[in-house]
């Protein structure tokens, strides 16, 4: 019995040992060791992100360009011979555009020869898929700008065109109707945003700034947003009327829009309303006229008509006396 006591003993004891020998070395190596492997993974994860970008600041290059240019992509398809046959796109800053011209399923134009076109210039598609033609244009400059038409030739011809610009500028079409002494706005506005906005008044010969014609104290050229430009002209005259424009400044070129501009006196909306008077004056007047002309006529009649009366009783009055 106490060797079996002693036994059991001696085998706690050896099984504490062995315990604290294994726990007792470093406790806390394994959480490290978790934790060194999270965070080998977050610098491996880091440094793939940032690689070929110019920047040492890993938190700011996962959003800069890397060190080719950086472009947008966008793809344009025109669908024939369903059409439509043009298509306008808009671009604002340089950019890559796939330009694919599609046959249609029911179309009966079979392996037609294909070619396409940058004005007279002829240029090579890049892909091919079956009845579809691409090719990818690179914007980098205003003369990369225009137009670019595909050309299918079979027992019949097919076309279509893409027409790439700046982006348009909204104006106004109607002309701006201002009274002498009020202030003429005119805004113009886009849905890019451009470098900047510029405005000119036409002086007969040439677009001019507006500063080189109206003193500073004259006008004002507010921005809401980079992508609208206002133009304020106070204490308007006369020789304020004209033809103004306003210039969107983009990085491929610059977009315009056209304002007319008429400044009119204060009497000059009474002129509708004075002609109409007039026009009323005189109807009254020739009516006038006329009932008075009636009148004379009718009493002439009526002297006539009385004489003539007269006249057939003398007769009768003598015819009497005779017999």
């Amino acid at each position: 019995m106490p060797a079996t006591f002693f036994g059991r003993c001696l085998v706690r004891l050896l099984l504490l040992l062995l315990c604290t020998s294994l726990s007792g070395g470093n406790p806390a190596d394994p959480a490290m060791t978790t934790q060194d492997s999270n965070q080998t993974q977050v610098n491996s994860v880091t440094k793939m992100s940032v690689t070929g970008h110019e920047s040492s600041d890993a938190a700011t290059q996962e959003f800069k360009p890397g060190n080719k240019l950086s472009v947008d992509l966008s793809e344009h398809v025109i669908v024939l011979p369903a059409g439509p046959f043009e298509k306008n796109i808009s671009v604002a800053s340089p950019t890559e555009v796939d330009l694919t011209c599609k046959l249609d399923e029911n179309s009966n134009l079979k392996n037609p020869q294909v070619t396409w076109k940058k004005g007279s210039e002829t240029i090579s598609h890049t892909s091919k898929a079956p009845n579809s033609w691409t090719i990818k244009v690179t914007i980098s400059e205003s003369s990369h700008l225009g137009s670019y038409t595909c050309f299918l030739k079979a027992e019949k011809e097919l076309s279509a065109t893409f027409h790439l610009h700046v982006p348009p500028i909204d104006g106004r079409e109607k002309p701006v109707i201002a009274y002498i002494g009020d202030t003429g706005v005119m805004v113009c506005k886009s849905e890019h945003h451009p470098r900047a906005w510029k405005w000119f008044m036409n002086n007969g010969t040439e677009l001019v700034s507006i500063d080189k014609i109206l003193p500073k104290d004259k006008y004002e050229i507010l921005s809401r947003s980079a992508s609208e430009s206002r133009l304020e002209i106070h204490r308007l005259t006369v020789a304020d009327s004209g033809e103004y424009w306003c210039e969107a400044d983009f990085v491929l070129g610059p977009g315009k829009a056209r304002f007319e501009v008429r400044v009119l006196s204060v009497a000059e909306p009474l002129k509708p309303f004075i002609a109409v008077v007039a026009e009323v004056a005189i109807l009254v007047t020739l009516i006038g006229l006329y009932e008075v002309y009636s009148k004379k006529r009718k009493a002439k009649e009526g002297e006539k008509e009385f004489d003539q009366i007269e006249q057939l009783k003398s007769g009768d009055n003598v015819t009497e006396k005779d017999k």
